[in-house]
């Protein structure tokens, strides 16, 4: 964290000496304003690129593998499975059944199922847990 503070700073501080140093530029007569404006965009452009660089660092980093023996812990089915992936898409019961080729009751038993598996109230709160515990 406090690295984090001191990089956003440290690159504050620097943008406010570019602003500086363009705007003597200008007034001194050194420079067009057109090409303060294009310096500084450049500097916003590799900017932009080094923080989705970093960016997609820790995304990656941060994905965790499924935790297949939680799922066998939990007795959850592999339809069960595919029905707690389908809400993960946001698909409702409807579009889950017609995605696996089976009916909507038996979309919602299997819900109703995974609900109880994971103590959950509703939906959301099962994708939650689900999440925590690294199964979807």
């Amino acid at each position: 964290m406090k690295k984090t503070i001191l990089v956003f700073a440290l690159l504050i501080l620097a943008l406010l000496l570019l602003f500086q140093f363009s705007k003597y530029a200008v007034i001194s007569g050194d420079l067009n304003s057109e090409v303060v404006i294009a310096i500084i965009a450049i500097v916003f452009f590799f900017i932009g690129i080094y923080l989705n660089k970093k960016s997609l660092q820790k995304r990656s980093s941060v994905l965790n593998e499924i935790d297949h023996k939680k799922i066998k812990d939990l007795d959850i089915s592999k339809r069960e499975y595919d029905v707690l992936i389908g809400i993960s898409e946001g698909l409702s019961n409807k579009e889950i059944g017609e995605k696996l080729f089976v009916s909507e009751s038996t979309i919602k038993t299997h819900v109703s199922n995974l609900l109880s598996k994971l103590n959950a109230k509703r939906r959301t709160q099962a994708l939650q847990i689900a999440k925590d515990i690294n199964i979807i």
